[in-house]
This record gives structure tokens, sequence and C-alpha cells, in this order.
């Protein structure tokens, strides 16, 4: 089954799909902390239909599956998702250097459906704000012929950057960082979308 092409919509209408990919599935986790924050931040956008793809929920494989296997229900469902989506952004600590083991997982149970999409990021951790995690991301999604959007939002030391009710402690300056990130991811989302509709992609 072709996915990718299940999905049409007109190609200039200003709404996006936007799927927010919460990468982390650490005991204690502050990922959905942060994801709830810029979700908010995303709807006040006001052009955005938001799917929120938690992988800690998602119903995984243990290991990845044959090549020519048949997907299970949950996979194809979860497939639907991402393929239905027009950009993406990633939620993501730093771990070691790099970003979790699941969300590799997890990206590379996909394929065709990340084909001609626009990708963002916010990342937390400590000093580094989970930036490391961002820049070993960018090729693994360049691998996947997607579109990396220049600007991030990042929360160095996140924890001291959220009250207990998961607002953000400098609302504006966290806010304008996201603002200007949705406003390039927008404009991707919707070109790749029309060159997606105007001629498929073949890369």
């Amino acid at each position: 089954m072709d996915i990718t092409a299940a999905h049409t919509t007109d190609a200039f209408a200003p709404e996006f799909r936007l799927a927010v990919i919460i990468g982390s599935t650490r005991e204690g986790r502050f990922g959905p902390t942060v994801a709830g924050w810029f979700t908010d931040q995303a709807r006040q956008h006001g052009d955005v239909e938001i799917d929120v793809i938690d992988v800690a929920g998602a119903d995984l494989p243990d290991r990845q599956p044959a090549f020519g296997s048949e997907p299970t229900a949950a996979l194809l469902a979860l497939a639907e998702r991402v393929a239905a989506a027009d950009a993406y952004v990633v939620v993501t600590p730093e771990y070691n250097h790099s970003f979790p083991a699941a969300l590799k997982h997890f990206i590379d149970l996909h394929g065709e459906e990340w084909r001609a999409k626009a990708v963002g990021f916010v990342s937390y951790g400590g000093i580094s704000g989970g930036l490391r995690a961002v820049e070993q991301l960018r090729p693994v999604f360049a691998e996947l012929h997607c579109v990396t959007i220049r600007d991030g939002v990042s929360f160095h030391n996140g924890w001291a950057h959220f009250g207990e009710d998961g607002a953000a402690n400098d609302p504006n300056g966290a806010a304008g960082a996201a603002k200007t990130m949705l406003g390039q991811l927008g404009w991707w989302a919707r070109t790749l979308r029309a060159g997606r509709s105007e001629l498929p992609y073949t890369g």
C-alpha cells in the first residue's frame, strides 16, 4: 500500500498538518512538559493542524521488521499518521552527545512517509540545551530526503525554564524562538506540499 498517496489536500491551503514527536521514553522524562508548551505555541500560530505522536506510547515492534514483511495493524496506523503530516517537530533531549535510541528506532520504522517534508527541532538538556542531539538528527533526516529548519528552540538546563504548571518562566523569549521556527516551518511545509502535488517526489 502506498501510504503517502492516500493523503491529498489543497496544495495551497493556508493550514498545514504538523506532527509533534516526543522522542524521550525515559522514566520521569521531561519531554511531555516541553512538548506541551510547544504544542500550545503552535496552536496560537493559527494555521496548524496538530497531531502529537509520543514515542513512549507508540506500539512499536521490539525489532526492525524484515524487508517485505507485512506491518502490524499498530505500525500501519502509526505510519498513516506520519504520512498525513506536512511537517514535523521533533522534541528531543540529549543523551551522551546524541538523541535517544527509541527515537532513532521510531524514525527508522518509516521511510517513504518522511520524504520531501519539513522537520523542525525543539531540544532540551544541560548546558548544551540538547543542540548536539539536534546536530546528530539533521543528517538522519537528510538521508530521508527531508528539509530541516535552520532555526529551532532549545532549553539549556531545561527543567529550570518551566514552572510546575508547565508554563515557561520566560514566555516572551521562548515564544519568540518558537514563532520564528513555526514561520519557517510553515513556509517549507506549504512549498514542499505544493511541489509534491505538482510532481511526485522520486528522489
